[in-house]
Protein backbone atom coordinates (compact mmCIF):
# COMPACT_ATOMS: atom_id res chain seq x y z
CA UNK A 1 0.00 0.00 0.00
CA UNK A 2 2.61 2.14 0.96
CA UNK A 3 4.73 1.79 -2.07
CA UNK A 4 1.36 2.11 -4.31
CA UNK A 5 0.85 5.56 -2.53
CA UNK A 6 4.60 6.35 -3.18
CA UNK A 7 4.08 5.69 -6.61
CA UNK A 8 0.97 7.86 -7.01
CA UNK A 9 2.53 10.45 -5.36
CA UNK A 10 5.44 10.86 -8.03
CA UNK A 11 3.32 10.36 -10.28
CA UNK A 12 1.15 13.46 -9.65
CA UNK A 13 4.35 15.66 -8.47
CA UNK A 14 5.43 14.65 -12.23
CA UNK A 15 2.31 15.81 -13.58
CA UNK A 16 2.12 18.85 -11.73
CA UNK A 17 5.83 19.92 -12.83
CA UNK A 18 4.28 19.57 -16.04
CA UNK A 19 1.23 21.33 -16.10
CA UNK A 20 0.68 24.50 -18.37
CA UNK A 21 3.19 23.24 -20.91
CA UNK A 22 2.24 26.29 -22.73
CA UNK A 23 0.48 29.52 -22.01
CA UNK A 24 -3.36 29.42 -21.59
CA UNK A 25 -4.26 32.02 -24.00
CA UNK A 26 -2.56 30.28 -26.36
CA UNK A 27 -4.86 27.99 -26.98
CA UNK A 28 -6.79 30.09 -28.78
CA UNK A 29 -5.09 28.93 -31.46
CA UNK A 30 -6.04 25.59 -31.31
CA UNK A 31 -7.50 24.25 -34.72
CA UNK A 32 -10.30 21.67 -34.47
CA UNK A 33 -12.86 19.96 -36.32
CA UNK A 34 -16.17 21.62 -36.59
CA UNK A 35 -15.29 23.85 -33.32
CA UNK A 36 -13.43 27.25 -32.28
CA UNK A 37 -11.95 28.12 -28.87
CA UNK A 38 -13.58 31.53 -28.16
CA UNK A 39 -12.22 32.41 -24.69
CA UNK A 40 -8.67 30.70 -23.28
CA UNK A 41 -7.71 32.93 -19.84
CA UNK A 42 -5.85 31.99 -17.19
CA UNK A 43 -8.13 32.66 -13.41
CA UNK A 44 -6.77 33.47 -10.57
CA UNK A 45 -7.20 31.38 -7.46
CA UNK A 46 -10.43 32.50 -6.04
CA UNK A 47 -11.51 34.86 -8.83
CA UNK A 48 -13.60 33.04 -10.59
CA UNK A 49 -17.38 34.84 -11.13
CA UNK A 50 -20.23 33.42 -12.84
CA UNK A 51 -21.28 34.77 -16.46
CA UNK A 52 -24.50 35.33 -15.10
CA UNK A 53 -25.78 34.47 -11.11
CA UNK A 54 -28.72 32.69 -10.64
CA UNK A 55 -30.66 32.49 -7.23
CA UNK A 56 -30.41 28.19 -7.50
CA UNK A 57 -25.99 28.99 -7.30
CA UNK A 58 -26.18 31.61 -4.79
CA UNK A 59 -28.12 29.20 -2.53
CA UNK A 60 -26.07 26.38 -2.91
CA UNK A 61 -22.97 27.97 -2.39
CA UNK A 62 -20.94 26.68 -5.50
CA UNK A 63 -17.38 27.15 -3.31
CA UNK A 64 -15.92 29.84 -6.37
CA UNK A 65 -14.11 31.65 -3.79
CA UNK A 66 -11.77 28.32 -2.80
CA UNK A 67 -10.74 27.67 -6.73
CA UNK A 68 -7.53 26.80 -7.39
CA UNK A 69 -5.76 28.95 -10.55
CA UNK A 70 -6.82 27.08 -13.68
CA UNK A 71 -6.92 27.38 -17.53
CA UNK A 72 -10.45 28.03 -18.24
CA UNK A 73 -11.42 27.39 -22.33
CA UNK A 74 -14.57 28.01 -23.85
CA UNK A 75 -15.60 26.68 -27.27
CA UNK A 76 -18.42 27.12 -29.58
CA UNK A 77 -18.93 23.56 -32.03
CA UNK A 78 -21.11 23.55 -34.97
CA UNK A 79 -20.98 19.63 -35.94
CA UNK A 80 -24.14 19.89 -38.01
CA UNK A 81 -25.27 23.58 -39.71
CA UNK A 82 -28.01 23.96 -37.07
CA UNK A 83 -25.28 23.28 -34.02
CA UNK A 84 -24.25 25.75 -31.65
CA UNK A 85 -22.87 23.58 -28.90
CA UNK A 86 -21.61 25.70 -25.43
CA UNK A 87 -18.44 23.82 -23.99
CA UNK A 88 -16.27 24.86 -21.41
CA UNK A 89 -12.89 22.80 -20.29
CA UNK A 90 -10.93 23.82 -16.71
CA UNK A 91 -7.52 23.27 -16.76
CA UNK A 92 -5.52 22.82 -13.07
CA UNK A 93 -3.04 25.54 -13.82
CA UNK A 94 -0.64 23.95 -11.07
CA UNK A 95 -1.30 19.84 -9.19
CA UNK A 96 -3.40 18.58 -12.18
CA UNK A 97 -4.19 14.70 -10.59
CA UNK A 98 -3.51 13.02 -14.32
CA UNK A 99 -7.41 12.79 -14.71
CA UNK A 100 -10.31 14.11 -16.54
CA UNK A 101 -14.03 14.24 -15.42
CA UNK A 102 -16.80 15.02 -17.51
CA UNK A 103 -19.75 16.69 -16.14
CA UNK A 104 -23.26 16.23 -16.91
CA UNK A 105 -26.89 17.81 -16.95
CA UNK A 106 -29.93 17.76 -15.65
CA UNK A 107 -33.83 17.70 -17.35
CA UNK A 108 -33.33 19.63 -20.88
CA UNK A 109 -30.09 20.59 -20.46
CA UNK A 110 -29.67 24.28 -21.05
CA UNK A 111 -26.95 25.31 -19.35
CA UNK A 112 -23.00 24.08 -18.19
CA UNK A 113 -23.14 22.86 -14.64
CA UNK A 114 -21.15 25.16 -13.02
CA UNK A 115 -21.37 23.82 -9.84
CA UNK A 116 -20.08 20.11 -11.22
CA UNK A 117 -16.82 21.97 -12.95
CA UNK A 118 -16.13 23.70 -9.69
CA UNK A 119 -16.27 20.62 -7.85
CA UNK A 120 -14.03 18.65 -9.79
CA UNK A 121 -11.42 21.31 -10.48
CA UNK A 122 -11.36 21.80 -6.72
CA UNK A 123 -10.34 18.21 -6.51
CA UNK A 124 -7.48 18.46 -9.02
CA UNK A 125 -9.08 17.19 -12.34
CA UNK A 126 -8.89 18.75 -15.87
CA UNK A 127 -12.89 18.61 -16.44
CA UNK A 128 -15.39 19.66 -18.91
CA UNK A 129 -18.95 20.90 -19.11
CA UNK A 130 -21.55 21.68 -21.84
CA UNK A 131 -24.80 23.13 -22.36
CA UNK A 132 -25.76 20.40 -24.97
CA UNK A 133 -26.18 22.60 -28.00
CA UNK A 134 -29.13 25.19 -26.83
CA UNK A 135 -29.71 27.72 -23.52
CA UNK A 136 -32.57 27.86 -21.76
CA UNK A 137 -34.18 26.44 -18.41
CA UNK A 138 -34.01 22.93 -17.61
CA UNK A 139 -37.81 22.46 -18.31
CA UNK A 140 -37.32 24.17 -21.88
CA UNK A 141 -37.92 22.29 -24.78
CA UNK A 142 -39.31 24.87 -26.83
CA UNK A 143 -35.41 24.88 -28.74
CA UNK A 144 -36.30 21.66 -30.07
CA UNK A 145 -38.63 22.89 -32.39
CA UNK A 146 -37.84 22.40 -35.90
CA UNK A 147 -34.45 21.63 -35.20
CA UNK A 148 -34.01 17.64 -35.27
CA UNK A 149 -29.94 18.01 -35.01
CA UNK A 150 -30.50 20.39 -31.95
CA UNK A 151 -31.71 17.35 -30.47
CA UNK A 152 -29.20 14.62 -31.48
CA UNK A 153 -26.97 17.33 -29.94
CA UNK A 154 -28.82 16.82 -26.72
CA UNK A 155 -29.15 12.88 -26.99
CA UNK A 156 -25.74 12.39 -27.74
CA UNK A 157 -23.33 14.31 -29.91
CA UNK A 158 -22.57 17.46 -27.33
CA UNK A 159 -21.31 14.60 -24.67
CA UNK A 160 -19.27 12.56 -27.23
CA UNK A 161 -17.54 15.76 -28.88
CA UNK A 162 -17.42 17.56 -25.39
CA UNK A 163 -14.79 14.51 -24.43
CA UNK A 164 -12.82 14.37 -27.39
CA UNK A 165 -12.10 17.90 -28.04
CA UNK A 166 -11.49 18.13 -24.20
CA UNK A 167 -8.65 15.00 -24.49
CA UNK A 168 -7.22 17.05 -27.28
CA UNK A 169 -6.51 20.27 -26.11
CA UNK A 170 -5.80 19.00 -22.66
CA UNK A 171 -3.00 16.91 -24.50
CA UNK A 172 -1.60 19.97 -25.88
CA UNK A 173 -2.06 22.18 -22.95
CA UNK A 174 -0.41 19.49 -20.68
CA UNK A 175 2.26 17.58 -22.92
CA UNK A 176 0.49 14.70 -21.74
CA UNK A 177 -2.61 12.50 -22.15
CA UNK A 178 -4.97 12.24 -19.62
CA UNK A 179 -3.85 8.80 -17.77
CA UNK A 180 -7.70 8.71 -17.14
CA UNK A 181 -11.52 9.89 -18.18
CA UNK A 182 -14.27 9.60 -15.69
CA UNK A 183 -17.62 10.42 -16.14
CA UNK A 184 -20.09 11.39 -13.41
CA UNK A 185 -23.75 12.91 -13.19
CA UNK A 186 -27.27 12.23 -12.36
CA UNK A 187 -30.67 12.40 -13.97
CA UNK A 188 -30.11 13.12 -17.53
CA UNK A 189 -26.59 12.93 -16.67
CA UNK A 190 -27.38 9.30 -15.76
CA UNK A 191 -28.79 8.80 -19.16
CA UNK A 192 -25.85 10.88 -20.54
CA UNK A 193 -24.00 8.29 -18.66
CA UNK A 194 -24.97 5.20 -20.04
CA UNK A 195 -25.09 6.74 -23.69
CA UNK A 196 -21.59 7.18 -23.45
CA UNK A 197 -21.09 3.27 -22.14
CA UNK A 198 -23.41 2.37 -24.92
CA UNK A 199 -22.55 4.47 -28.20
CA UNK A 200 -18.84 5.89 -27.16
CA UNK A 201 -17.47 2.94 -25.23
CA UNK A 202 -13.21 4.59 -25.92
CA UNK A 203 -14.72 7.95 -24.22
CA UNK A 204 -14.57 7.22 -20.34
CA UNK A 205 -12.11 4.46 -18.05
CA UNK A 206 -15.29 4.97 -15.32
CA UNK A 207 -18.80 5.90 -15.32
CA UNK A 208 -20.89 6.75 -12.34
CA UNK A 209 -24.80 7.18 -13.43
CA UNK A 210 -27.08 8.15 -11.24
CA UNK A 211 -31.04 7.24 -11.38
CA UNK A 212 -30.59 7.55 -14.81
CA UNK A 213 -33.64 8.90 -17.63
CA UNK A 214 -32.01 6.52 -20.13
CA UNK A 215 -35.62 4.85 -21.09
CA UNK A 216 -36.92 8.25 -22.29
CA UNK A 217 -39.87 7.89 -24.20
CA UNK A 218 -41.17 5.71 -21.45
CA UNK A 219 -40.54 7.84 -18.71
CA UNK A 220 -41.96 11.07 -20.78
CA UNK A 221 -45.11 9.06 -21.39
CA UNK A 222 -45.70 7.62 -17.52
CA UNK A 223 -45.26 11.50 -16.81
CA UNK A 224 -48.12 11.85 -18.89
CA UNK A 225 -50.36 9.69 -17.60
CA UNK A 226 -49.55 10.34 -14.45
CA UNK A 227 -49.81 14.28 -14.57
CA UNK A 228 -53.82 13.18 -16.23
CA UNK A 229 -54.94 10.58 -13.59
CA UNK A 230 -54.32 13.87 -11.15
CA UNK A 231 -56.45 15.88 -13.50
CA UNK A 232 -59.06 13.21 -14.66
CA UNK A 233 -61.72 14.71 -13.32
CA UNK A 234 -61.93 18.27 -11.00
CA UNK A 235 -61.65 15.58 -7.81
CA UNK A 236 -58.33 13.78 -8.42
CA UNK A 237 -56.46 16.06 -7.72
CA UNK A 238 -54.27 15.10 -4.89
CA UNK A 239 -53.25 18.39 -2.96
CA UNK A 240 -50.18 18.82 -1.55
CA UNK A 241 -51.07 19.16 2.01
CA UNK A 242 -52.64 15.42 1.89
CA UNK A 243 -48.74 14.10 1.51
CA UNK A 244 -48.10 14.18 5.43
CA UNK A 245 -51.31 11.76 5.62
CA UNK A 246 -50.15 9.53 2.76
CA UNK A 247 -46.79 9.13 4.12
CA UNK A 248 -47.70 8.56 7.64
CA UNK A 249 -50.51 6.09 6.63
CA UNK A 250 -47.69 4.46 4.11
CA UNK A 251 -44.93 4.41 6.92
CA UNK A 252 -47.44 3.06 9.55
CA UNK A 253 -48.17 -0.10 7.29
CA UNK A 254 -44.71 -0.92 6.24
CA UNK A 255 -42.16 1.02 7.94
CA UNK A 256 -41.14 -2.23 10.08
CA UNK A 257 -41.00 -4.76 7.37
CA UNK A 258 -37.06 -4.14 7.58
CA UNK A 259 -36.44 -4.88 11.02
CA UNK A 260 -36.54 -1.19 12.33
CA UNK A 261 -38.84 1.53 12.25
CA UNK A 262 -36.66 5.15 11.34
CA UNK A 263 -38.80 6.68 8.68
CA UNK A 264 -37.52 4.78 5.96
CA UNK A 265 -39.00 1.98 4.05
CA UNK A 266 -35.48 -0.48 3.19
CA UNK A 267 -37.07 -1.98 -0.09
CA UNK A 268 -40.50 0.03 -1.23
CA UNK A 269 -41.23 -2.76 -3.46
CA UNK A 270 -41.76 -4.79 -0.59
CA UNK A 271 -44.83 -2.03 0.86
CA UNK A 272 -48.02 -3.16 -0.41
CA UNK A 273 -49.59 -0.22 0.17
CA UNK A 274 -53.54 0.12 -0.27
CA UNK A 275 -54.39 3.63 -0.67
CA UNK A 276 -58.44 3.18 0.29
CA UNK A 277 -57.53 2.88 3.48
CA UNK A 278 -57.61 6.40 3.60
CA UNK A 279 -60.36 7.00 1.76
CA UNK A 280 -62.56 9.85 3.51
CA UNK A 281 -65.72 8.65 5.30
CA UNK A 282 -67.37 11.74 5.49
CA UNK A 283 -66.75 14.93 4.15
CA UNK A 284 -62.96 15.98 2.47
CA UNK A 285 -60.26 17.30 4.49
CA UNK A 286 -56.38 16.56 4.68
CA UNK A 287 -56.60 13.78 6.32
CA UNK A 288 -58.09 11.39 3.72
CA UNK A 289 -58.32 10.98 -0.03
CA UNK A 290 -61.56 11.10 -2.25
CA UNK A 291 -61.93 7.86 -4.02
CA UNK A 292 -61.09 9.79 -7.22
CA UNK A 293 -57.34 10.84 -5.61
CA UNK A 294 -57.22 6.91 -4.05
CA UNK A 295 -57.26 5.81 -8.13
CA UNK A 296 -55.10 8.84 -9.37
CA UNK A 297 -52.67 7.24 -6.20
CA UNK A 298 -53.31 3.95 -7.61
CA UNK A 299 -52.07 5.29 -11.26
CA UNK A 300 -49.15 6.96 -10.37
CA UNK A 301 -48.01 3.43 -8.42
CA UNK A 302 -48.61 1.28 -10.92
CA UNK A 303 -46.84 2.70 -13.89
CA UNK A 304 -47.54 2.20 -17.60
CA UNK A 305 -49.24 -0.81 -18.79
CA UNK A 306 -50.17 -1.80 -22.23
CA UNK A 307 -53.18 -2.26 -24.08
CA UNK A 308 -53.77 -5.73 -22.09
CA UNK A 309 -52.90 -4.31 -19.00
CA UNK A 310 -49.81 -5.53 -18.64
CA UNK A 311 -46.67 -3.64 -16.93
CA UNK A 312 -44.54 -2.03 -19.08
CA UNK A 313 -42.66 0.58 -17.03
CA UNK A 314 -42.38 1.06 -13.84
CA UNK A 315 -44.46 3.15 -11.51
CA UNK A 316 -43.18 5.62 -8.09
CA UNK A 317 -42.44 3.53 -4.91
CA UNK A 318 -44.15 4.47 -1.69
CA UNK A 319 -42.18 6.22 1.08
CA UNK A 320 -40.79 9.08 -0.78
CA UNK A 321 -43.81 11.71 -0.64
CA UNK A 322 -42.13 14.46 1.27
CA UNK A 323 -40.27 17.28 0.76
CA UNK A 324 -40.28 20.22 -1.00
CA UNK A 325 -37.74 20.38 -3.24
CA UNK A 326 -37.23 16.88 -4.12
CA UNK A 327 -40.56 14.99 -2.98
CA UNK A 328 -43.88 14.61 -4.49
CA UNK A 329 -45.19 18.26 -4.00
CA UNK A 330 -42.87 19.21 -6.83
CA UNK A 331 -42.54 16.85 -9.02
CA UNK A 332 -45.86 14.81 -9.45
CA UNK A 333 -48.29 17.12 -7.47
CA UNK A 334 -47.52 20.69 -8.17
CA UNK A 335 -49.04 23.61 -6.79
CA UNK A 336 -52.30 23.07 -9.21
CA UNK A 337 -53.27 20.17 -11.16
CA UNK A 338 -50.91 20.24 -14.66
CA UNK A 339 -48.48 21.90 -12.75
CA UNK A 340 -45.77 19.54 -11.51
CA UNK A 341 -42.65 19.00 -12.98
CA UNK A 342 -43.41 15.53 -14.78
CA UNK A 343 -46.30 17.32 -16.29
CA UNK A 344 -44.37 20.20 -17.72
CA UNK A 345 -41.38 17.36 -18.67
CA UNK A 346 -44.10 14.61 -20.05
CA UNK A 347 -46.34 17.92 -21.97
CA UNK A 348 -42.90 19.59 -23.49
CA UNK A 349 -41.39 15.96 -24.55
CA UNK A 350 -44.24 15.35 -27.15
CA UNK A 351 -45.13 19.13 -27.46
CA UNK A 352 -41.65 20.07 -28.94
CA UNK A 353 -39.84 16.92 -29.79
CA UNK A 354 -42.30 14.55 -30.76
CA UNK A 355 -45.16 16.03 -32.65
CA UNK A 356 -43.57 19.15 -33.20
CA UNK A 357 -46.63 21.41 -32.54
CA UNK A 358 -46.56 24.20 -30.44
CA UNK A 359 -50.48 23.44 -29.85
CA UNK A 360 -50.50 20.30 -29.07
CA UNK A 361 -52.13 19.13 -25.89
CA UNK A 362 -52.26 16.01 -23.95
CA UNK A 363 -55.68 15.44 -23.73
CA UNK A 364 -56.71 13.28 -25.27
CA UNK A 365 -53.94 11.03 -24.90
CA UNK A 366 -53.47 7.47 -26.45
CA UNK A 367 -50.90 5.66 -24.73
CA UNK A 368 -50.13 3.05 -27.47
CA UNK A 369 -50.05 6.11 -30.28
CA UNK A 370 -48.10 8.55 -28.26
CA UNK A 371 -45.57 5.80 -26.96
CA UNK A 372 -44.78 4.37 -30.71
CA UNK A 373 -45.02 7.83 -31.81
CA UNK A 374 -42.08 8.48 -29.10
CA UNK A 375 -39.98 5.57 -30.20
CA UNK A 376 -39.94 6.23 -34.24
CA UNK A 377 -39.45 9.95 -33.37
CA UNK A 378 -36.64 10.24 -30.99
CA UNK A 379 -36.24 6.62 -29.43
CA UNK A 380 -32.65 6.09 -31.54
CA UNK A 381 -31.62 9.41 -30.51
CA UNK A 382 -32.72 10.01 -27.03
CA UNK A 383 -33.02 6.40 -25.52
CA UNK A 384 -29.74 4.74 -23.47
CA UNK A 385 -31.20 1.21 -22.76
CA UNK A 386 -28.79 -0.89 -25.12
CA UNK A 387 -27.59 -3.86 -22.40
CA UNK A 388 -24.59 -4.80 -24.82
CA UNK A 389 -22.04 -3.20 -22.90
CA UNK A 390 -19.43 -5.64 -24.28
CA UNK A 391 -16.68 -3.12 -26.14
CA UNK A 392 -17.01 -0.84 -23.14
CA UNK A 393 -16.05 -4.40 -20.46
CA UNK A 394 -14.04 -5.42 -23.24
CA UNK A 395 -11.87 -1.97 -23.11
CA UNK A 396 -11.52 -2.51 -18.95
CA UNK A 397 -14.63 -0.03 -18.24
CA UNK A 398 -15.94 0.14 -15.08
CA UNK A 399 -19.67 1.20 -15.04
CA UNK A 400 -21.55 2.24 -11.25
CA UNK A 401 -25.39 2.69 -10.77
CA UNK A 402 -27.14 4.41 -8.13
CA UNK A 403 -30.95 5.49 -7.59
CA UNK A 404 -32.51 6.55 -4.89
CA UNK A 405 -35.14 4.35 -3.29
CA UNK A 406 -37.37 7.72 -2.58
CA UNK A 407 -36.88 8.79 -5.88
CA UNK A 408 -40.04 11.16 -7.17
CA UNK A 409 -39.16 12.04 -10.19
CA UNK A 410 -37.66 8.61 -12.07
CA UNK A 411 -39.01 5.30 -11.11
CA UNK A 412 -36.12 3.74 -9.05
CA UNK A 413 -36.76 0.48 -10.57
CA UNK A 414 -36.08 1.49 -14.25
CA UNK A 415 -32.62 1.67 -13.32
CA UNK A 416 -33.33 -2.07 -11.53
CA UNK A 417 -34.34 -3.34 -14.49
CA UNK A 418 -31.71 -1.99 -16.89
CA UNK A 419 -29.27 -3.58 -14.22
CA UNK A 420 -30.94 -6.94 -15.09
CA UNK A 421 -31.23 -6.37 -18.52
CA UNK A 422 -27.43 -6.27 -18.66
CA UNK A 423 -26.68 -9.44 -16.63
CA UNK A 424 -29.55 -11.21 -18.72
CA UNK A 425 -27.40 -9.68 -21.98
CA UNK A 426 -23.88 -10.59 -20.82
CA UNK A 427 -24.43 -12.84 -18.33
CA UNK A 428 -24.20 -12.72 -14.58
CA UNK A 429 -20.21 -13.40 -13.74
CA UNK A 430 -19.48 -11.15 -16.44
CA UNK A 431 -21.49 -8.13 -15.83
CA UNK A 432 -20.25 -8.54 -11.82
CA UNK A 433 -16.85 -7.54 -13.25
CA UNK A 434 -17.46 -4.55 -14.47
CA UNK A 435 -21.28 -3.10 -13.36
CA UNK A 436 -22.35 -2.32 -9.51
CA UNK A 437 -25.60 -1.16 -8.59
CA UNK A 438 -26.52 0.80 -5.14
CA UNK A 439 -30.15 1.60 -4.27
CA UNK A 440 -30.63 4.01 -1.53
CA UNK A 441 -33.17 3.56 0.78
CA UNK A 442 -34.39 7.15 1.59
CA UNK A 443 -33.09 9.04 -0.98
CA UNK A 444 -34.36 11.39 -3.63
CA UNK A 445 -33.76 12.38 -6.84
CA UNK A 446 -30.22 12.06 -6.65
CA UNK A 447 -29.85 13.77 -3.17
CA UNK A 448 -31.82 14.75 0.04
CA UNK A 449 -34.99 12.52 1.46
CA UNK A 450 -35.12 11.24 4.79
CA UNK A 451 -32.44 8.48 4.53
CA UNK A 452 -28.46 8.84 4.21
CA UNK A 453 -28.08 10.80 0.97
CA UNK A 454 -24.34 11.78 1.14
CA UNK A 455 -21.93 8.93 -0.12
CA UNK A 456 -19.90 11.48 -2.68
CA UNK A 457 -22.26 11.40 -5.86
CA UNK A 458 -22.10 14.84 -5.37
CA UNK A 459 -17.98 15.63 -4.04
CA UNK A 460 -16.81 14.87 -0.90
CA UNK A 461 -17.11 16.01 2.55
CA UNK A 462 -14.33 17.46 4.51
CA UNK A 463 -16.74 17.04 7.92
CA UNK A 464 -17.06 13.23 7.39
CA UNK A 465 -12.88 12.58 7.57
CA UNK A 466 -13.75 9.78 5.42
CA UNK A 467 -12.78 10.51 1.69
CA UNK A 468 -11.99 6.98 0.76
CA UNK A 469 -13.19 4.77 -1.23
CA UNK A 470 -15.74 3.08 1.66
CA UNK A 471 -17.39 6.33 2.00
CA UNK A 472 -17.14 8.16 -1.10
CA UNK A 473 -18.66 6.38 -4.19
CA UNK A 474 -16.38 8.52 -6.86
CA UNK A 475 -13.65 7.03 -5.19
CA UNK A 476 -15.04 3.92 -5.27
CA UNK A 477 -15.25 3.78 -8.55
CA UNK A 478 -11.78 5.19 -9.54
CA UNK A 479 -9.89 2.72 -6.90
CA UNK A 480 -12.03 -0.05 -9.28
CA UNK A 481 -10.70 1.39 -12.76
CA UNK A 482 -6.75 2.14 -11.39
CA UNK A 483 -6.33 -0.33 -8.68
CA UNK A 484 -8.54 -3.56 -10.17
CA UNK A 485 -10.30 -3.03 -6.09
CA UNK A 486 -13.60 -3.91 -6.77
CA UNK A 487 -16.55 -1.89 -4.48
CA UNK A 488 -18.50 -3.60 -1.94
CA UNK A 489 -20.78 -1.62 0.49
CA UNK A 490 -21.00 2.41 0.43
CA UNK A 491 -21.45 3.84 3.99
CA UNK A 492 -23.67 6.43 2.94
CA UNK A 493 -24.75 9.41 5.64
CA UNK A 494 -27.29 11.70 6.94
CA UNK A 495 -26.28 14.85 7.89
CA UNK A 496 -28.43 17.22 10.04
CA UNK A 497 -30.48 19.74 7.69
CA UNK A 498 -29.07 17.87 4.68
CA UNK A 499 -26.11 20.01 4.81
CA UNK A 500 -23.36 18.51 3.99
CA UNK A 501 -20.51 19.00 6.02
CA UNK A 502 -22.82 19.75 9.01
CA UNK A 503 -22.97 16.87 11.95
CA UNK A 504 -23.68 13.43 11.05
CA UNK A 505 -26.93 12.05 12.66
CA UNK A 506 -27.43 8.80 10.59
CA UNK A 507 -24.94 5.82 8.54
CA UNK A 508 -25.86 3.60 6.64
CA UNK A 509 -24.72 0.61 4.13
CA UNK A 510 -25.61 1.09 0.57
CA UNK A 511 -25.11 -2.78 -0.79
CA UNK A 512 -24.39 -3.93 -4.02
CA UNK A 513 -27.71 -5.13 -5.34
CA UNK A 514 -29.47 -7.25 -4.78
CA UNK A 515 -27.72 -7.27 -1.98
CA UNK A 516 -29.69 -4.77 0.88
CA UNK A 517 -28.83 -3.04 4.25
CA UNK A 518 -30.44 -5.75 7.06
CA UNK A 519 -30.76 -4.36 10.68
CA UNK A 520 -28.62 -7.00 13.04
CA UNK A 521 -31.41 -6.37 15.98
CA UNK A 522 -29.63 -5.33 18.56
CA UNK A 523 -27.18 -2.11 17.62
CA UNK A 524 -27.95 1.43 17.37
CA UNK A 525 -29.97 1.82 13.91
CA UNK A 526 -28.48 5.79 13.02
CA UNK A 527 -24.81 3.52 12.33
CA UNK A 528 -23.67 1.93 9.90
CA UNK A 529 -22.17 -0.70 12.34
CA UNK A 530 -25.36 -2.71 13.44
CA UNK A 531 -26.72 -3.29 9.58
CA UNK A 532 -24.63 -5.94 6.97
CA UNK A 533 -25.23 -6.23 3.52
CA UNK A 534 -27.37 -9.55 2.69
CA UNK A 535 -29.93 -10.90 0.41
CA UNK A 536 -33.65 -9.73 1.12
CA UNK A 537 -35.75 -12.29 2.85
Amino acid sequence: MLKTLAVFTLVLITVGARCQSMPCHNLTGLSLPNARVVLAQTVAAGTFRLPTSTEREVREGIPFRRLPAFCRVVLSLTPAQDSDIAIELWLPIHQWNGRLMGVGNGGFAGEIDYRGLATAVGLGYATAATNTGHQGSFTDAEWALGHPEKVIDFGYRAIHLMTTDSKTILKDFYAAAARYSYFESCSTGGRQALMEAQRFPADYNGILAGAPANNWTMLMTNAVVASQALSQTPASYISPAKLPAIHSAVLAACDAQDGVRDGILNDPRRCHFDPSVLLCRGHDNDQCLTQPQVTALRTIDSGLRDRDGHPIYPGYEPGGELGSDDGWAAWLLGPAPGNSLISRFGTRYFRDMVYSNPQWSPEPFNVTQALQDAEKKTGEILNATNPDLRQFADRGGKLILYHGWSDAAIPPVSTINYYNDVRRKMGSGRTDKFVRLYMAPGMQHCELGPGPNSFGQNGPSSASGAENARHDIRLALQAWVEDAVAPSSIIAAKYAGDAAGGKIVMTRPLCAYPLAARYNGTGDPDQASSFVCAPEP
